[in-house]
């Protein structure tokens, strides 16, 4: 049994994410812990409001708890920051925010966490965060240095998007008439890089497609971030499993060149 800790900046950002490899790992009898840095404090209010006494993390801690029930996760812990909201918001620098936290403290948490799994694996972002979110860009440092802290250094994985196939399908959809023919998955994104990470740069491309229905499960279990939530759940079918039936992971230091595989265990 392999154990594989994936730490992610908000709730919901794993049923985006990380929900097939997490399904997947648990389907082939591994364990797989979620860790949450903060409790997405900014996030959107339920449609129909909160109950009386309750806050918007309370009830994002249920979805995290139903989207894990779905997936399989068999633990759920948190790092105890505060949403830092997007670049450039006055919540970037609040006390307590995931962005101005200490890495070596964050990282020092998260480690703890580790030891106590005696983790194999552990997976974060890549270098930008995928679209530059303050909180998925401190993501990427505090699992590089919660790996060298661990008391047993795990194998590193960094959660990205494949950048050159996303341009491929939207050129498709374009080409079709099923897409709006502005966007562009080079442009820049919130801190001005591009989306995800292009190709020849991705380690790995995992075959997920067998776990589409935990994708869809996760993703229902946040239906308050509806922004987000609804435009994935409310694409066809077909381009859902398109979407999400591969995931893209970059592992540093490994030999050039994407291949796929399935890099969390044996």
């Amino acid at each position: 049994m392999t154990t594989i800790v994936f730490l992610h900046a908000h709730p919901d950002d794993e049923a985006s994410q990380t929900a097939g490899a997490m399904a997947r790992a648990v389907a082939e009898g591994n364990r797989v812990v979620t860790v949450f840095a903060t409790g997405g404090e900014h996030g959107e209010l339920p449609a129909a409001g909160l109950p009386d006494g309750e806050t918007l993390v309370d009830w994002r801690r249920r979805e995290a708890q139903a989207s894990a029930d779905a997936l399989g996760v068999q633990r759920i812990a948190w790092l105890g920051y505060s949403d830092s909201g997007m670049t450039g918001w006055e919540q970037n620098t609040v006390d307590g925010a995931f962005h101005g936290a200490d890495v070596d403290e964050a990282a020092r948490r998260l480690a703890d966490i580790l030891d106590e799994e005696d983790a194999d694996v552990l997976v974060g972002y890549d270098s930008h965060g995928g679209y530059g979110h303050p909180d998925h860009v401190k993501v990427h440092a505090v699992v590089h240095r919660a790996a060298e802290l661990a008391a047993r250094r795990p194998r590193l994985l960094e959660s990205t998007m494949n950048r050159d196939a996303v341009r491929r399908a939207y050129q498709a959809a374009v080409a079709a008439g099923q897409a709006n023919e502005a966007f562009d998955p080079d442009q820049p994104m919130d801190d001005g890089n591009p989306l995800g990470t292009p190709e020849a740069d991705i380690t790995w491309q995992v075959d997920v497609s067998g776990y589409i229905a935990q994708r869809r499960a996760a993703l229902e279990a946040h239906r308050s971030q509806a922004t987000d939530i609804e435009g994935m759940l409310g694409v066809p079918e077909d381009v859902f499993a398109m979407m999400f039936g591969t995931e893209h992971y970059i592992e540093p230091g490994a030999t050039k060149g994407m291949r796929v595989g399935w890099p969390f265990g044996d």
